[in-house]
């Protein structure tokens, strides 16, 4: 695991989950919330409140957007609706897409199709009177990789959310396992949008948790933006309500190095993160059960 050893990782694990967040030694802010719910409520007023504070300094708001945590999103069409948040100085930028093994967008339905998710599930409950333009809907995909990139330079990003993964990946910035192209921390943390092939343990991840297992139905590519253009906006929040599948990244974020082999550590070196776990997600089974890690 590079620069994760055992000793240190079952010492993170070990912590009870009710003392980690605001533990002395945690190196990103954390808050736990209680069930999926709620964190769907904290991720949709997040974005909600940013825009509203815009608007009411006559500013827009431009803020990097992912496709999951996919629970959010009954929460962000009620808020939008019941409060009437005028989304039409809204730029989203779109992070990632799955592609298929040549490279190419995904049918649309597929439950690995982003944009078509986000088309119905972002913005297909919104009136049209409150939506955000079809201009400033900013899609990630091979052919547009430079143009949003372009546009992301144009003016600063307020909000950077998003969930993730098992080793830590924000986006598709997955911890680089080519056995012939290796590349550094800062190799990592310069990152830029790009089209890539996803990693083996991301496939299979995605494979138990929508396909039965079946990593053969997997999508193997993604197009995503890098951690230089996810990182560079004033704040980043990433939450997770997926449990096992994101207990240990969260152990390693909050008190390991930063270390290239769970890109999330980066997120120290961010004057303004904040990670946001549902309690089955922060909790740990090593904290539970210390003799499962044997030395």
């Amino acid at each position: 695991m590079g620069d994760v050893s055992r000793r240190d990782l079952k010492a993170w694990c070990s912590i009870p989950v009710g003392r980690l967040a605001g533990h002395p030694d945690a190196k990103i802010p954390l808050s736990i919330v209680d069930t999926p719910a709620a964190l769907a409520e904290a991720m949709a007023r997040e974005l909600v409140d940013t825009i509203k504070a815009n608007h009411a300094a006559g500013k827009p708001t431009r803020a990097i957007i992912p496709c999951g945590p996919s629970g959010w999103y009954p929460v962000w069409t009620r808020l939008v609706n019941a409060e009437r948040v005028d989304l039409r100085s809204l730029h989203v930028f779109h992070m990632d897409e799955c592609l298929d093994w040549q490279g190419r967008a995904l049918p649309d339905g597929h439950p690995y199709n982003f944009r078509s998710f986000m088309e119905k599930n972002f913005y297909g409950g919104i009136p049209a009177d409150l939506n955000v333009p079809a201009a400033q809907r900013h899609w990630l995909n091979p052919a547009t990789l430079e143009t949003v990139v372009a546009r992301l330079a144009e003016a600063p990003v307020d909000l950077t959310l998003g969930g993730w993964g098992q080793d830590g990946h924000f986006a598709y910035n997955q911890a680089r396992r080519h056995p012939y192209s290796e590349v550094t921390l800062e190799d990592v943390a310069g990152s830029t949008a790009r089209v890539q092939e996803n990693n083996w343990d991301t496939m299979l991840a995605l494979a138990q948790r929508t396909f039965g297992g079946a990593w053969q139905f997997v999508p193997p590519m993604s197009v995503t933006l890098g951690v230089r253009e996810c990182f560079a906006a004033r704040k980043v929040r990433l939450y997770s309500d997926t449990g096992a599948w994101k207990q240990t990244a969260l152990r390693v974020a909050l008190f390991g190095p930063v270390t290239r082999d769970y890109p999330m550590t980066l997120l120290q070196r961010h004057p303004d993160a904040r990670l946001t776990a549902t309690a089955e997600t922060a909790r740990h089974p090593i904290a539970e059960h210390p003799e499962w890690a044997l030395d």
